[in-house]
């Protein structure tokens, strides 16, 4: 069975004071095993400041994003071998901000992929269609291009490693999220494709997780989903209260 996971993407926002407040509240509130997996990825200079206060706990930390070079003239990058020094144990990769907002292509996502495996940091790998891509019907030929392009020359032992997360464009921030059916849908489609592309064995163990305007309200729906292993959380996660409410019906959707 999938481990299910969990993801705070708190973006460009809080404060140090913030992040600390926050990151101390969910440590006190989340109980979480191995097998429960939560990450909070908040931004990249308040990194050290939760990884102190996460010592002791099982909610692990994760960025997001990074750069594929390992060192050099850069500037304003992050590698992999930084977040690895800080305690990283995750970094997001491919989210639909970086590509939308920053141009990040298929071929810029592989190579961040790939450096961030190679450097030991698991990866939070997104992949979602656009709204004109889904109202012309080319939601599986996307998310088939970006996946496909992702994972080239990634060798299927590596899966282990990644977390992909389904997240429609057309739902991050927007406050429209896929509906169950809908979600449900593409990850089937997503593990099908990772049974093509490795074997059905490693397919099946695979974490599969929903982003996309996800709240405490319209997660217990969102888990009925056989292939709904998790959560992408982005504003929900700015609160303690919100991101404890989904963390424990994710828990309790578990079998």
């Amino acid at each position: 069975m999938p481990k299910s996971i969990v993801g705070g993407n708190w973006k460009m926002n809080t404060t140090l004071q913030e992040a600390v407040s926050l990151t101390g509240l969910l440590k006190d509130n989340l109980k979480v095993s191995q097998q429960e997996g939560v990450v909070l990825c908040p931004p990249f200079v308040y990194l050290s400041a939760v990884k102190d206060i996460l010592r002791g706990s099982e909610i692990r930390l994760g960025a997001q994003d990074v750069y594929f070079q390992p060192k050099g003239a850069f500037t304003g990058e992050i590698s992999v071998g930084m977040l690895k020094d800080i305690g990283c144990d995750y970094v997001i990769i491919g989210h639909s901000e970086r590509r939308q907002i920053f141009k990040e292509d298929n071929d810029m996502v592989n190579k961040k992929l790939k450096s961030s495996l190679q450097g030991g940091v698991s990866c939070i790998f997104c992949v979602g269609e656009t709204l004109e891509q889904r109202q012309e019907n080319l939601t599986e030929k996307t998310i088939r291009q970006q996946i496909e392009a992702g994972l080239d020359e990634v060798p299927s032992d590596r899966y282990n490693q990644i977390v992909i997360a389904y997240e429609p464009v057309w739902a991050i921030g927007t406050g429209k999220n896929a509906t169950p059916e809908q979600a449900q849908e593409v990850h089937s489609f997503i593990r099908k494709l990772l049974t093509h592309l490795s074997n059905e064995i490693v397919a099946r163990e695979m974490t599969i997780i929903y982003g996309g305007s996800v709240t405490a309200d319209n997660i217990q729906s969102l888990m009925e989903g056989n292939d709904i292993n998790g959560a992408l959380v982005g504003g929900a996660s700015l609160s303690a209260d919100s991101f404890t409410k989904i963390v424990n019906i994710i828990k309790n959707s578990r079998p």
